[in-house]
């Protein structure tokens, strides 16, 4: 400890109250601050400069985002002819928004869950496949957003009268390729707002780290991914989460939970990582809070819309039951080269390797010798679902990245994991495209593409492993100072004391 009362610990320098800048910090951000002037000086004062960690995150968002927009922009068409195949896949502007805007029963003004009965006797659907076709596979709330941007595009559209074009024809409907590209732009303009209250929050949820989301707005993985589907939408609600969390909100945070699990399922999962830290902290009534309140908020939103119509509502539940192996899992690598398995059996040992890497992230978190970040055994939790599950679609980057980058928040890994990520990107598009091999044979570079993502998330997984067994390699915890900035009341819990205490000792042996 020097003189002036600052730490000093692995390279960084700081009191107690600064900010922790990434160009001191960082290896690779100091290398590239060259391009800017160098690294953050001693004589700096924060805080006095116009542009604050929010303002600047924002503008890098905003920045990113744009580039994934004219990433997409060759799909942007008012008529398809426009754009033919395989231009989606050749040009990797593919979106789901465009076709779901016909296919799901948008373009006819049919809101999401609907009962079909309550259709006129004409357009009843003809099939079952035509039934499920018009049935939404998606959770709550992400099916209601898309209805209300569906009657958003009907109002600033064309919105064609389709009572007399056969189901089968919708899409082929220029009036209808036209409001299908209203409908991406919408959804666009909505999406970017979630993304920049989803940094906004996580940029206020810790006070000594908020340029950390700066590696979330600067992603590759973002300006990729963030149009395909609608899984921004739950990053809103993750990172309310962890603001709420990190601010001591316990019912508010569970409030975030509710939400997000309407909208994807995956933050369900956070509850087993918030249990065995609350356990180890003895913290379980805030445990119990929040669970209770994630319990309500999902049910207030979902119960409703069961009552109205139960069975599209239950349509999500089996649909994803009954898929088989799908994009970018290993069970689908198996699949293409002859390893064939059934739903049932794709289900039952999915969830059986998961619960076991559960019960590890458990022990993990349990007997580590220092408690581990909140966050880290969220990533971990996250990283093992997506990894042993029967479809890891190539917008599920979105559901790990505001998790990586809080979780290991150094450039160098997030980008090692995020090239590992675009090549399967690429590969996955001129897969489906057949640009490889010949349709129905073995496509190798798609079989190597998928191994090498799950490389790279593995990478991360071990890297975030050996932080929690050796904090000193913890870009969180490197200062000595920090214990868990997003832990809220785990934060400089009961363990806490010994391991500053080793890590001041260690300070002192280094000296």
């Amino acid at each position: 400890m020097g003189h002036d009362g600052r730490v000093s610990f692995l390279g960084t320098s700081r009191t107690p109250d600064e900010v922790v800048a990434p160009t001191l910090c960082d290896p690779l951000a100091r290398q590239a601050s060259a391009a800017l002037g160098g690294p953050l000086g001693r004589h700096v004062w924060p805080g006095r400069s116009w542009w604050t960690p929010l303002r600047v995150v924002l503008a890098v968002a905003t920045a990113f985002f744009g580039l994934g927009i004219v990433q997409k922009s060759p799909c942007i068409v008012d008529k398809w002819s426009d754009s033919p195949s395989p231009t989606a896949f050749s040009h990797m502007c593919y979106s789901d928004m465009f076709y779901l805007y016909g296919g799901r029963g948008l373009a006819e003004g049919i809101w999401p869950y609907a009962p079909l009965s309550d259709l006129p006797p004409d357009r009843q659907p003809a099939t079952e496949e035509e039934s499920h076709a018009l049935t939404l596979e998606y959770p709550v709330l992400t099916g209601l957003w898309m209805g209300a941007t569906g009657a958003v595009t009907h109002l600033v559209g064309i919105s064609p009268d389709l009572s007399d074009t056969p189901r089968s024809e919708i899409n082929a409907d220029e009036r209808v390729q036209h409001d299908g590209t209203i409908f991406f732009a919408v959804n666009a303009v909505g999406l970017f707002g979630c993304l920049l209250v989803s940094l906004a929050l996580l940029v206020k949820a810790q006070r000594r780290r908020p340029w950390d989301p700066v590696a979330i707005a600067a992603s590759p993985a973002l300006v990729l991914a963030a149009m395909i589907n609608w899984d921004l939408l739950a990053l809103v609600f993750v990172a309310g989460f962890i603001w709420a969390w990190a601010t001591r909100r316990p019912l508010t945070a569970g409030v975030f939970l509710g939400l997000g699990v309407a909208t994807k399922l995956y933050p369900l999962f956070f509850l087993g990582p918030l249990l065995v830290l609350c356990l180890r902290e003895r913290h379980l009534g805030a445990w119990a809070k929040t669970t209770a309140a994630a319990v309500a908020a999902w049910s207030l939103v979902n119960i409703p819309i069961y009552v109205w119509s139960p069975e599209a509502y239950l349509w999500f539940w089996e649909f994803n039951a009954s898929r088989g192996p799908d994009f970018g899992s290993l069970w689908l690598v198996a699949s293409n080269f002859g390893q064939t398995a059934s739903a049932h059996t794709i289900n039952l040992t999915t969830w059986i390797f998961f619960g076991c890497a559960c019960l590890g992230i458990g022990a993990l978190g349990l007997f580590a010798p220092r408690r581990p970040r909140l966050v880290q055994l969220m990533f971990l939790v996250i990283s093992a679902f997506l990894l042993v599950n029967k479809v890891y679609s190539p917008q599920y980057v979105l559901w790990l990245l505001p998790l990586a980058a809080l979780a290991r928040p150094r450039w160098r890994d997030l980008l090692i994991w995020q090239a590992c990520e675009t090549f399967y990107f690429f590969a996955v598009w001129m897969h489906i495209a057949d640009f490889f091999v010949e349709a129905g044979k073995p496509d190798w570079v798609y079989a190597l593409a998928v191994v090498v993502r799950i490389a790279g998330e593995l990478f991360l997984v071990w890297l975030v492993v050996r932080d929690i067994l050796f904090p000193w390699h913890d870009p969180v915890r490197a200062d000595a100072l920090s214990d868990d900035p997003l832990g809220g009341i785990l934060d400089e819990g009961i363990d806490n004391d010994a391991a500053v205490g080793a890590g001041e000792l260690s300070i002192a042996v280094s000296r």
